[in-house]
Order: C-alpha cells, then sequence, then structure tokens
C-alpha cells in the first residue's frame, strides 16, 4: 500500500481527518488543538429533532463543524464538493487523486465492508480520507482504524451516496492547493476558547449546561413502568458512548486541546483546568456506566439517580467553563 499519506490513528473521525490533511498540506497539527481551534466540544438536547424516533443529543459541533471551524484560526480554505449522481462524485473524486491530493469523503458506516459487522449502523456523518488507487481499489486512511485499509470502488460509492439523514451526497473535500496554513498562535487559541465557553454557557434550554439540565430533567421525569422509558436511556448512553468518540471521550480530547493550548500561550491555568475536565470526563463515564447498567437490568432502574448525576454534571460544566473564560481574558 503507497505511503505517500502518512496514517495517524484519532479519537474522532472528522477532527482526525481534518488534522491529517493539513499535516499533509504541510502545517503540522494534532487532532487535540484541531479540535479545540475549530470549537469542536458543545453539548445540545434537542427534543424537537429525531434520530431513529428519538431526540438528538449531540456533544460536538454538527457534521462539518470542525473542518469549517478550523478554516478562520489558520487561514485555511477547504473545498467542498457534493455530486448529483455516483458516477459524477467517483469521476471527480479520481481526478482528484490523480493529481496526488488526499480527499477527505463524507461516508456511511454501515456500507463500508472493513468496519466489523457489530459496528456497521446506518450514520452517514464519517469522515476518511481517501489517498489512492489501486487496481479497483481505494486507499483509505479511516482515522478510527490503526493503518490504511482498502475499500472496492462499489462499497466506497455505496457508503458515499447512502440515503437517510445526513445523506453525503457524494461529499468530498481538500485544502485548497497552494494556499499556504498558519501555524496556531496564542491569539488563535484564545479566540477558540472564548467561542466554546460562550456556547456551552448560552442562555438557551436546549443547548450548553442548560441542554444537560433539561435531559435530565426529562429522564427524571419517566415512567419506570413504561417500556419506553428504558429504551430513551439506551438511546442516551448510545448518543453519548457510540456515536463517535462520545460525550466523555470529547471532554477528554479538549482537555488534550487545553494541555497543548498551555503551552503554547503560556498560560498554567489552561493546564490545571486540563485536569479538572479530565475529571469531569471520568463523571460523563460512570453517568453512562450506571445508565447502561439499569438498561441491561443488572440494576433497579432509578430514572431520578440518573437525573441527579446529569444534574451535577450540568453544575460541574458551568463552574468548569466560567473558570475557563476567565482564564483567557
Amino acid at each position: 500500500m503507497s505511503a505517500d499519506f502518512p496514517h495517524r490513528h484519532a479519537a474522532h473521525c472528522e477532527s482526525g481527518t481534518v488534522a491529517s490533511l493539513l499535516s499533509h498540506a504541510g502545517q503540522p497539527l494534532s487532532e487535540p488543538m484541531a479540535f479545540g481551534l475549530a470549537g469542536g466540544l458543545s453539548f445540545a438536547y434537542l427534543p424537537f429533532i429525531r434520530i431513529q424516533e428519538r431526540p438528538l443529543i449531540a456533544y460536538r459541533v454538527p457534521p462539518r463543524g470542525i473542518l469549517r471551524g478550523i478554516e478562520k484560526p489558520l487561514g485555511v480554505r477547504f473545498t467542498v464538493e457534493r455530486f448529483r449522481s455516483p458516477s459524477e462524485g467517483q469521476a471527480r473524486l479520481d481526478a482528484l487523486l490523480d493529481q496526488g491530493l488526499a480527499v477527505g469523503l463524507q461516508t456511511s458506516v454501515f456500507w463500508l465492508p472493513y468496519f466489523p459487522d457489530d459496528m456497521r449502523f446506518h450514520f452517514n456523518a464519517h469522515n476518511l480520507v481517501a489517498f489512492g488507487r489501486e487496481g479497483g481499489d481505494y486507499l483509505i486512511s479511516d482515522p478510527v482504524f490503526e493503518a490504511p485499509v482498502r475499500c472496492a470502488a462499489a462499497d466506497l460509492q455505496r457508503a458515499r451516496f447512502a440515503k437517510g439523514m445526513l445523506a453525503p451526497r457524494g461529499t468530498l473535500y481538500y485544502p485548497q492547493p497552494g494556499r499556504p496554513v498558519r501555524a496556531p498562535d496564542a491569539t488563535a487559541v484564545a479566540n477558540a476558547i472564548r467561542r466554546v465557553v460562550r456556547m456551552l454557557q448560552a442562555p438557551l434550554p436546549f443547548v450548553g449546561t442548560r441542554g444537560i439540565r433539561q435531559l435530565g430533567a426529562r429522564i427524571g421525569r419517566l415512567d419506570t413502568a413504561a417500556p419506553d422509558s428504558l429504551l430513551l436511556v439506551g438511546h442516551v448512553v448510545r448518543m453519548q458512548e457510540e456515536i463517535g468518540t462520545g460525550g466523555a471521550g470529547f471532554r477528554f480530547l479538549y482537555a488534550a486541546f487545553l494541555q497543548e493550548a498551555a503551552q503554547l500561550t503560556g498560560r498554567a491555568a489552561l493546564d490545571e483546568l486540563a485536569n479538572r475536565l479530565l475529571e469531569i470526563g471520568d463523571r460523563w463515564r460512570e453517568f453512562a456506566l450506571a445508565a447502561a447498567r439499569m438498561v441491561r437490568g443488572r440494576d433497579p432502574f432509578e430514572p431520578r439517580a440518573l437525573a441527579a448525576a446529569l444534574e451535577g454534571l450540568a453544575e460541574a460544566e458551568h463552574r468548569f467553563f466560567g473558570e475557563l473564560g476567565r482564564a483567557v481574558r
């Protein structure tokens, strides 16, 4: 397999893909720095948007938010293209690869055959890099895998043009060739942190720490006798721990960004706050474990206990992001 594109394993597909593409373009960038500079951390509980008849719960910015969020801090521009037909999309991808470009792709996990069967589900916003062709296969750097993989052309086409929510429509993207990419600096880092602080402390009912409280209140009102109640809690766990890096994973990723930011800016307080965020991430994992045990019948179903845990997390994050905002004034 070609070694022209240095594969890097990552915690999350979009931040890993963006960091790999920019590093390949000449600006070395870690995944945590890409995630943090793009303002990737978030929380939203949106009961009016449904995923498989359940409310949307998001722990990061929407798909392509990292891709777009990284442009201003680094002065980079990504060309993003979508297509009406699979044949048009394949021809364009082949042309770009023939020019020697590495190309980011939005795909459906379900149709990627190199994923194990138990990991394939209908999620249409999985990002990866195509960096070459050999025979009838594409050479793929999928950031959630340890090493590059191959994918047959027909399978990749199906993954790129899957139907349903967040349908990829053949989306591909790449940094505009010839445009220099700036190195991260202290100003860009501080601005990115302020953006995340504003979002997590937004005075909106379903966003940020208020959204966490709203989710906790909804769980606290669940009827333990209603079969749908456990299904909702199972959905919360799945959205937190199985879609991307989940609630705790994104906190760990952002903590790694804060550690890098402390070195870049000379603000020691950011390193201390990173350790605090790691502790909050551990509490998210504990909540998910407790909820999963209830869903599986290993522990009694106690919605109020889960609601109390979420209320505690909301309070911890409210205090944390208040201190983080003061650290970058």
